[in-house]
């Protein structure tokens, strides 16, 4: 592919993928990320990363209605639904990368839920990480991104591209004084600021979660719940 004077499109073609993503893909969250400052950090050989300079960063909303009965633990309807979440995000990291594939560029989708690394409970990228480089939320309190829409309450998948694409900005911290997660937490994990979170409490919780057959699988769902987001607030008719 020549470079040269070639008009840059990153603009144009940000809005046809986001257009593609939102509006047929059926997801409900769209941004884009430099990841040169990041690259190192992924569990992936240098020699493939080096041909990616941005990343896409989609996102899905869990249900209200399926996290209605989550109360202190997850359930095996919230399992279910993560589950086919994760598998909705697969199908359109893949769409959305063929797109891009059929114009002359490269693009590689990342799964959404696969552990690569499982001492340290890391995969190929931080889905959460790329979404934050992208502008879709903030580091929440919670140790999730936080969307001011959503809240906590979506899953995310990732595509590596080098389709000139414009890229989105980090979004400040918005938590604020709120403390519903903290309240909710059955860990205890969750303090003041994201920095202070308590991961091995958090883990060992998820660990007690699956070693007592509520799901077989290290989620929990409780603090996803609680952080349900301004579009919970307006959709549903909840009080703030």
């Amino acid at each position: 592919m020549s470079t040269g004077t070639k008009k840059d499109n990153s603009v144009e073609n940000y809005e046809l993928l986001r257009k593609l993503s939102l509006e047929v893909l059926g997801l409900n969250l769209f941004g884009v990320a430099d990841i040169l400052p990041v690259r190192d950090s992924f569990l992936l050989p240098s020699s493939l990363v080096k041909h990616y300079p941005v990343a896409i960063s989609l996102g899905k909303e869990v249900l209200l209605s399926v996290l209605e009965e989550v109360e202190g633990a997850p359930t095996p309807l919230y399992f279910h639904h993560y589950r086919q979440l994760n598998n909705f995000l697969d199908r359109a990291a893949l769409q959305l990368a063929a797109e891009i594939t059929s114009r002359g560029f490269l693009a590689l989708p990342l799964a959404a839920s696969q552990i690569i690394d499982w001492n340290e409970q890391k995969a190929h990228v931080s889905h959460k990480k790329i979404g934050q480089l992208a502008g879709l939320g903030w580091l929440g309190k919670n140790n999730l991104l936080v969307n001011p829409a959503f809240g906590a309450r979506f899953r995310l998948v990732t595509v590596l591209t080098n389709f000139p694409l414009k890229t989105d900005q980090p979004l400040p911290f918005g938590c604020g004084p709120c403390r519903r997660c903290q309240l909710a937490c059955p860990a205890r994990a969750i303090k003041e600021t994201p920095e202070q979170f308590d991961h091995i409490g958090c883990y060992s919780q998820l660990k007690e979660f699956r070693r007592s057959g509520l799901v077989s699988q290290f989620i929990c769902g409780v603090c996803v719940k609680a952080c349900y987001g301004q579009k919970g607030l307006k959709d549903y008719g909840l009080e703030g």
